[in-house]
């Protein structure tokens, strides 16, 4: 599988790495570029506000990012700075604006994002699809789109960890794409799998309760398969 240039466009740290992290660790094995997009740095993504106020948490975790890409190989990112949970409230046509700058400037094959379900469906995911999916048709750029998805299979092999973990909001539901309407079904290969976790570990502030829960195999097991859909 070969994507050539690879561009993700994400809401939050640990997005691109959870619904990612294994075709950007392939894409970079594999000689391509990879260029990271990060609109928000999350800094209210946190159940303890006392110990994590927004500017400690930010600062960590764009700390956090860093060394996540950088176990995957990626070298490359732009943050956008934009406030965590107000995407909604940002204006659309500046924002996508800027978008299509980063796309007209990377030039990417394939362009990876949530699709307008948002995965999880977070206000942000959906936004975030909605700003590259409109980035993508302003730009001169000829890139395959990609929205994250999952399968009916997968939905049912870890529905035991959807219900322990609170994954899905606002009533969205794990996403099931049938097989053949897929353009990207990536199952991990062990060592691959491994970088995965190597990276979201990276990501303590978001992952470290997760795999303290579910334990290492699970995490990297559960995490293991990516998959895509043809975009707008």
């Amino acid at each position: 599988m070969r994507l050539g240039t690879v561009l993700g466009i994400w809401a939050h740290p640990d997005d691109e790495v959870y619904l990612s992290g294994g075709l950007m660790a392939t894409a970079r094995a594999a000689g391509d570029r990879v260029v990271c997009v990060t609109a928000t740095l999350g800094e209210h993504g946190t159940g303890d506000p006392q110990r994590w106020p927004p500017d400690r948490l930010a600062r960590t975790r764009a700390v956090e990012l860093r060394a996540s890409l950088a176990a995957l190989g990626v070298d490359e990112h732009r943050l956008l700075g934009l406030p965590d949970g107000d995407c909604p409230g940002q204006p659309f046509e500046e924002v996508s604006d800027r978008i299509a700058a980063i796309v007209d400037e990377v030039r990417p094959d394939t362009i990876l994002t949530f699709g307008p379900d948002g995965f999880t469906g977070h206000a942000d995911h959906r936004t975030v699809s909605a700003w590259a999916t409109t980035a993508h048709a302003k730009s001169k750029s000829r890139a395959r789109l990609l929205y994250a998805t999952s399968t009916d299979e997968f939905a049912e092999q870890w529905q035991h960890v959807y219900d322990r973990l609170p994954v899905f909001i606002d009533g969205a539901e794990p996403l099931r794409t049938p097989v053949d309407k897929l353009a990207v079904h990536l199952k991990l290969d062990e060592e691959t799998a491994d970088r995965k976790l190597a990276a979201l570990r990276c990501q303590a502030t978001q992952t470290a309760g997760v795999v303290a829960l579910l334990g290492e195999d699970t995490m990297r097991d559960w995490c293991a398969t990516e998959a895509f859909v043809l975009g707008a």
